[in-house]
């Protein structure tokens, strides 16, 4: 009977100290993001930029045109403006697309990976694929985005006055899902403004902890000064905050979140639960390998608490009142914390639709931070994109 209640004390006064971090961590967040001054395009701007617009696609036929259309509208002089995409492997006619796309178009080229590369033993084809284009590309500025991704007209003016205005090393911006089907697509579209407001409020923490490479921005000789994706290529994920973590260690305090709606790019999210995942440990498998400690601190916070949410809520049947009481505490004090951020976000994004499946939400987010935590740190490989990869 003394062990019982030494085991219960302990675990509430752990759970409780997890709960007051986790709240902590949340409100200096949102006092973040809120201090995140919001950048405009200066009044008769004119940018003496060169920018090279980097797009690696696999297998993207059903995406491709729309986002390559999007990029054609982007309003950028043309004699400034390169786009470079890169065909990694496309086995659906993607590259076809692409060239009958780009035909008399010549801010337009592609170029095929497999041209590139003779070793097929590669950690990270997307980082080959964007270091390749940098190699062959001509611009100042090197603008990243997805394949699967739709950009808005004012993108680049933009990213290309917020680099010439700061001397930034590296530009951090927006990514949201738009275009949901489902609940369960909702629910990411949610979980994905938190995630742009928890990069926003970290590079202004100067917690280098997320960026999403469907919207980056860097000087091609920031990354050449980093030695490119030098070892972080051994994993396929990590072209964006792994750089992020290289470029901010090389170039203390010039790293920036580019904070306007109309930088906003724009992709689908995942249909099924299974796509879902896999696109989660891929993300999550990069944890390892984070250069700041701040961040695996932060990280193993979350993932604490929420699995002290789902053990105490499991160990109700067998010490009754007291772990559904810590349950109800813990699981309130989450959502709370979390619907005062995502509130903020929802507001900015004018996205409040999605406050509607607030509570459901918070119980797939819950159980999908234990399950990918955990699976993303024990895991060594998993299927992306018709590849076996780490």
């Amino acid at each position: 009977m003394f062990f019982i209640f030494i085991f219960i004390f302990i675990l509430i006064l752990f759970s409780i100290s997890l709960s007051g971090a986790y709240f902590f961590i949340i409100l200096k967040y949102k006092s973040a993001w809120r201090a995140c001054p919001e950048w405009h395009v200066p009044n008769n701007y004119f940018p003496k930029t060169k920018v090279t617009v980097i797009v690696p696609a696999r297998n993207e036929a059903k995406n491709i045109i729309a986002c390559l259309q999007s990029i054609s509208k982007i309003e950028y002089p043309k004699e400034l403006l390169e786009i470079i995409i890169v065909d990694d492997h496309s086995t659906d006619g993607t590259y076809q697309l692409v060239i009958d796309f780009i035909k008399n178009k010549k801010c337009f080229k592609i170029i095929k990976l497999a041209d590139f590369i003779n070793n097929k033993n590669i950690g990270s084809y997307k980082k080959k694929a964007i270091e390749t284009a940098i190699s062959q590309s001509s611009g100042e500025l090197i603008a990243t985005t997805d394949a699967d991704c739709i950009v808005p007209p004012a993108w680049l003016p933009l990213l290309v006055s917020f680099y010439e205005k700061y001397n930034l090393k590296f530009i951090a911006a927006p990514v949201n899902f738009h275009r949901e089907k489902s609940v369960f697509e909702r629910f990411q579209s949610l979980d994905f403004l938190g995630m742009m407001g928890v990069t926003a409020a970290g590079i202004r923490l100067k917690w280098m902890n997320m960026c999403n490479g469907a919207n980056l921005a860097y000087p091609k000789s920031a990354f050449l000064a980093v030695d490119g994706f030098a070892g972080i290529d051994n994993l396929a994920s990590g072209d964006d905050i792994l750089l992020m973590q290289k470029i901010a260690a090389r170039f203390p305090g010039k790293i920036g979140f580019l904070k306007n709606k109309n930088a906003v790019v724009r992709t689908e999210a995942k249909p099924s639960i299974s796509s879902f995942i896999s696109q989660r440990l891929r993300w999550a498998t990069k944890s390892t390998s984070y250069r700041e400690w701040k961040t695996t601190f932060l990280l193993a916070i979350v993932f604490l608490y929420c699995s002290a949410i789902v053990f105490s809520f499991f160990l109700i049947p067998f010490l009754g009142w007291k772990a559904a009481a810590l349950f109800l505490f813990l699981f309130l004090i989450k959502t709370i914390a979390d619907y005062i951020f995502l509130r903020e976000m929802a507001d900015y994004f004018g996205r409040k639709d999605l406050m509607k499946i607030y509570l459901p939400a918070q119980l797939l987010h819950l159980i999908y931070i234990v399950v990918v935590g955990f699976f993303g740190n024990v895991k060594k490989k998993y299927a992306w994109k018709g590849r076996e990869v780490r």
